[in-house]
C-alpha cells in the first residue's frame, strides 16, 4: 500500500458510545471535509457542523477538527470528525467517505508509521502509543507515557551521541597514526568507553523494569494432587478463582490469573496436580500443565508440608526436577506451615529459594509475594521511568556484547579497526530502538499490532 494514499479509520473502539471519531490522513483530507463538511473547518478550532451525504442530506452532526500538515499527529494533513458513536452511524458516514476517490480504510498502525515516517515520533515513541493504550496498571501507563513523551528515546539518543564522540577519536587514531598522542594507549579512549559501558548498563536496568510492567511475569504453580496449588492461586488473586476439595485431581485444566504485586504485573497459572493418571480428561490436564511448566519464567514447585520433611526438591520429588527445562527457575513452597507448625519465611536450600507459608490462612503468601518481586529484579523505587520491550532488551543487550568485545580489542591488542567496527555495530544496535536504523520487515510487525485508528 501506498504512503501517498488518503487513510480513513474509525479512533474509537467499535459498539456503542457517547462519541465516535473517524480520522482522516493524507492529501485528499481537504477534499473529505468540504464533500462532508461544506467547509473547510478553521485550523486546530472545533467547529459543530452537520456530516452530509452526497445528496446534502445530514448522517450525523457534530465535532470537525482540522489539522493542516505538517503540524499534525501524522504530519500529514488530518480531518477527525466527532459525531455519536452507535455503530450504523458511524457506518453511514464511513462509507460516504470512501465513496470519495483516493481515499481507503487505514491498516492496523498506520497512523502512527506515517508520524514515524515524518519524523514526528521516533519508533520507541510510537511503539509506546500502542503500551499506554494496553497498559494495565497504573504504573505501566505511566511509564509508557514517559516513552511516548522521549524519556526512553532521550537516554538512548544520549548513548548514540556518546558513541559517535567515541570513534571521533578512535577513527583519528587510525586515519592519524605518526600523531604526537597515540589516543589509543593514553587511557582518554578507555576512560570514555567505560563511561558509555556503565551509562548502557543503567539503561538496561531501567529497561528490564520497564519490560517487567509491560509483559509481566508468568508464574506456573505445579506439584503433586492436594498440595494446596489452587488454595495459593487464590490466595494471591485474592478472590476464589478455583474450586479446592480435598478430593485429588479437582482442578484438571489451566488456571489463569493476572494480578498485580506493587504495580508489576503477575501471570499466574495453576496447573493439573502431576501424578500417572488413568482418566484421560486428567491427562490430557496434565500434558497441559507441563506445556505451561516449559514457558515459565518460574515454577513454584507446591508440596505438601505434612506429608515429608524434605527441602531439597531433589529429594523430594527427582523426576519432577529431571524434567523441567535447564536454568529454569523453580521456587519451593512449603505449605501448610499452619499444621505443620513450620517457621515461616523465606530461605535458600542447595541453591534453590525455599518458602514456607500457608496458602489456607494467608501466612506467608506476602513473602511470597516480596520474593516474586525480588527474583524478577523489579524494584518499586524505580517508578517513573519507560516502558521497554522485548526488542528494546535485545537492542540493548546486543549493544553491551559489542562493547564488550570492542574494549577487549583495546585492552588486548590494541586494534583500532577492530575496535572501531564493535563502536559501530554497537551505535547501530541502539539506532534499532528508536528507528534511525530499522528494517521495514520490522517496521511492519511493529505497526501492524496497533488498533487500526492509531
Amino acid at each position: 500500500m501506498s504512503h501517498n494514499d488518503t487513510i480513513v479509520a474509525q479512533a474509537t473502539p467499535p459498539g456503542r458510545g457517547g462519541v465516535g471519531i473517524l480520522r482522516i490522513s493524507g492529501l485528499k483530507a481537504r477534499e473529505v471535509a468540504e464533500a462532508v463538511l461544506g467547509k473547510l473547518p478553521k485550523p486546530r478550532y472545533a467547529d459543530y457542523l452537520p456530516f452530509k451525504d452526497a445528496d446534502g442530506t445530514a448522517l450525523d452532526q457534530g465535532i470537525a477538527l482540522w489539522f493542516p500538515g505538517p503540524n499534525s499527529f501524522t504530519g500529514e494533513d488530518v480531518l477527525e470528525l466527532q459525531g455519536h458513536g452507535g455503530p450504523v452511524i458511524l457506518d453511514l458516514l464511513l462509507k460516504r467517505i470512501l465513496t470519495l476517490p483516493g481515499l481507503r480504510i487505514a491498516k492496523p498502525g498506520e497512523f502512527s508509521e506515517r508520524a514515524f515516517l515524518n519524523d514526528k515520533l521516533d519508533l520507541a515513541q510510537a511503539e509506546a502509543i500502542a503500551d499506554l493504550i494496553d497498559a494495565s496498571s497504573e504504573q505501566a501507563a505511566r511509564s509508557a507515557l514517559n516513552s511516548l513523551q522521549g524519556a526512553f528515546s532521550a537516554r538512548v539518543n544520549h548513548l548514540v551521541e556518546a558513541l559517535t564522540h567515541l570513534r571521533i577519536y578512535v577513527e583519528a587514531a587510525i586515519d592519524f597514526p605518526d600523531e604526537e598522542i597515540d589516543f589509543l594507549s593514553d587511557g582518554k579512549i578507555e576512560a570514555q568507553l567505560n563511561s558509555v559501558m556503565s551509562d548502557l548498563d543503567a539503561v538496561r536496568a531501567e529497561a528490564r523494569q520497564g519490560s517487567l510492567l509491560r509483559e509481566g511475569m508468568k508464574v506456573v504453580i505445579a506439584g503433586r494432587p492436594n498440595a494446596g496449588k489452587s488454595s495459593l492461586l487464590n490466595a494471591l488473586a485474592g478472590r476464589e478463582a478455583a474450586i479446592v476439595t480435598d478430593i485429588a485431581g479437582t482442578t484438571r485444566d489451566v488456571l489463569r490469573e493476572h494480578i498485580h504485586i506493587d504495580g508489576m504485573p503477575l501471570h499466574i497459572i495453576d496447573t493439573a496436580g502431576l501424578r500417572d493418571a488413568s482418566d484421560e480428561v486428567e491427562r490430557i490436564g496434565i500434558e497441559r500443565a507441563w506445556q505451561e511448566i516449559e514457558q515459565a519464567d518460574r515454577v513454584l514447585f507446591m508440596v505438601d508440608g505434612t506429608t515429608t520433611d524434605a527441602v531439597d526438591p531433589a529429594e523430594i520429588w527427582p523426576d519432577f526436577i529431571a524434567r523441567l527445562p535447564a536454568k529454569l527457575p523453580i521456587t519451593v513452597v512449603r505449605n501448610k506451615a499452619d499444621k505443620t507448625g513450620e517457621t515461616l519465611g523465606l530461605s535458600d536450600v542447595n541453591g534453590h529459594s525455599l518458602i514456607r507459608l500457608s496458602a489456607r490462612t494467608g501466612e506467608g503468601v506476602d513473602d511470597l509475594r516480596n520474593h516474586l518481586k525480588q527474583s524478577m529484579g523489579f524494584d518499586t523505587s524505580m517508578e517513573g521511568g519507560f516502558l521497554a520491550r522485548r526488542r528494546h532488551l535485545q537492542a540493548l543487550e546486543q549493544a553491551a556484547n559489542h562493547l564488550d568485545q570492542g574494549k577487549a580489542q583495546l585492552l588486548g591488542a590494541w586494534a583500532g579497526e577492530l575496535l572501531a567496527e564493535e563502536l559501530r555495530l554497537a551505535q547501530q544496535s541502539l539506532s534499532e530502538i528508536t528507528g534511525e536504523f530499522t528494517s521495514d520487515d520490522l517496521l511492519g510487525r511493529i505497526f501492524s499490532s496497533f488498533c487500526i485508528g492509531k
